[in-house]
């Protein structure tokens, strides 16, 4: 399969409660929900459980933990499947949201952290 990169979600969004839809779920306590396969062809959907439409220093230590998780996944699925880790898309204008913290996510492929 070729992807087009990682579609980011947050369970706070009103406009999809659907987790059917989502590849990879992100729960409050770190644990990730995986689905058996991928469900999209052009793009892989994680969801954060939470609201994440807000600065970065002003999450408690288990959104920091989740957002670190969904680093993880997105690292991994990137060598996996050859996608730039640098291709994140919001799922819409209001998820994860206006203040969605973007650079916690950043991966830099050429020291592997961020």
């Amino acid at each position: 399969m070729e992807f087009e990169g990682f579609v980011i979600h947050h369970s706070a969004c009103e406009q999809d409660h659907n987790k059917e839809r989502w590849d990879f779920t992100v729960q409050r306590d770190g644990s990730v929900s995986v689905s058996p396969v991928l469900k999209h062809s052009e793009q892989i959907h994680i969801c954060l459980e939470g609201d994440f439409n807000r600065d970065y220093d002003a999450m408690n230590i288990e959104q920091k933990v989740q957002l670190f998780t969904a680093c993880k996944i997105i690292s991994d699925l990137s060598r996996l499947y050859s996608i730039s880790p640098l291709y994140l898309f919001p799922h819409s204008e209001t998820c994860p949201g206006a203040y969605f913290p973007w650079n916690a996510l950043v991966i830099y492929p050429v020291d592997g952290y961020h």
